[in-house]
């Protein structure tokens, strides 16, 4: 079977399948509805991505040439972006490509920044023919590059999240609320409203109630 090819304007923003691993209101708050608001941890996050910012960026060292800001896209899977970094070096089996991704923080416990980073990979693969074995997650808090596998089932996931991130984009519906944790640290918190979310549960269960007593 024949994976469907998007056309340029039907791309949608790489970054987002990011937000949308996290969380799928996020997402639709941000890519759906154009909303967004600033906090601490987003600030920070503009800070450190201005290291990378400069896509005339070109350094060769231990024959390693370096680029950054780096765009690249995939009909296949309908993205488009920007990698933050690219290793590019020559060897025996041809050119070798390593994506950095920088981030605010440190590692996740979820696989958000790993299904980012694997896109950026499937990018650069369709875009040049090639083949990524590994990658890196820089992290800004621990100062480190973590080193990422690009699995088999790993690129399942990144496949299996850009298809259903396009699937709710093209309903373009806004996912209900759902309070939890991770709601602490968004900074859409106060457009979210997440606790609308149980008080809907709380409506229907009181109407449900008033149905029965009749």
């Amino acid at each position: 079977m024949t994976r469907r090819q998007y056309s340029d304007d039907e791309l949608l923003s790489l970054s987002g399948i990011q937000h949308f691993f996290f969380c799928k209101r996020q997402w639709a708050l941000i890519h759906v509805e154009q909303s967004w608001q600033e906090n601490k941890r987003t600030a920070e996050g503009r800070v450190v991505h201005k290291i990378v910012d400069d896509p005339d960026f070109h350094e060769v060292r231990n024959g390693i040439r370096t680029l950054r800001s780096v765009k690249v896209a995939s009909k296949r899977l309908g993205l488009f972006g920007i990698c933050d970094q690219i290793d590019v070096s020559e060897g025996a089996e041809g050119m070798s490509m390593q994506p950095v991704e920088y981030k605010v923080g440190k590692p996740k416990s979820d696989d958000r920044d790993r299904v980012q980073l694997c896109a950026q990979c499937i990018c650069l693969e369709e875009m040049y023919n090639t083949h990524i074995s590994t990658a890196f997650l820089y992290y800004h808090d621990t100062r480190r590059r973590n080193e990422v596998e690009m699995t088999e089932d790993l690129r399942n996931i990144t496949e299996r999240t850009a298809e259903e991130m396009r699937a709710l984009y093209e309903e373009g519906v806004t996912p209900p609320p759902v309070k939890s944790r991770r709601c602490d640290n968004c900074s859409l918190i106060d457009i979210c409203v997440p606790e609308l979310g149980s008080a809907t549960g709380d409506v229907r269960k009181y109407v449900e109630r008033q149905i029965d007593t009749r």
